[in-house]
């Protein structure tokens, strides 16, 4: 079976590294699923799951929270703002923050800036949350 060789990175460091026979990111245009072949391609992805199935079937979610996906056919490379797998997140503490930005923006609705910061901060916590919520 043909695979892919899937990494994501942060400026942290690796978040997932390994075979997979399928990769489906949300892109700025929309959703992408990346099979062995894939035509070459560079875009840049939003805050949302990245989904890997493994060489073995295993299904892993990694909350991407934006960057840019690059792939050639035979690799899949995702360099990430910020990232995190499904079991590295912390349930209780992705929704203490999602709670923390929702009481934010009830108080910021003056100050644009802020208040954009906010709804990011607040897409981030939710989507932590979904990715956890598929373990």
């Amino acid at each position: 079976m043909a695979t892919l060789q899937v990494s994501i990175v942060t400026p942290d460091g690796p978040v997932f590294n390994g075979e997979a026979t399928m990769v489906s990111a949300v892109t700025k245009s929309g959703e992408l699923g990346i099979l062995p072949g894939h035509i070459p391609l560079v875009s840049p992805v939003d805050i949302d799951i990245v989904r890997i199935k493994d060489a073995e079937g295993k299904e892993h979610w990694i909350a991407v929270n934006g960057g840019f996906l690059e792939t050639d056919g035979k690799e899949v490379n995702i360099l990430a703002e910020s990232s995190e797998a499904d079991e590295d997140i912390e349930l209780s503490r992705a929704e203490r923050a999602k709670q923390s930005a929702e009481e934010r923006l009830t108080h910021t609705q003056s100050n644009q800036e802020e208040m954009l910061r906010t709804q990011l901060a607040l897409r981030r916590a939710i989507n932590r949350i979904n990715a956890a919520s598929h373990r």
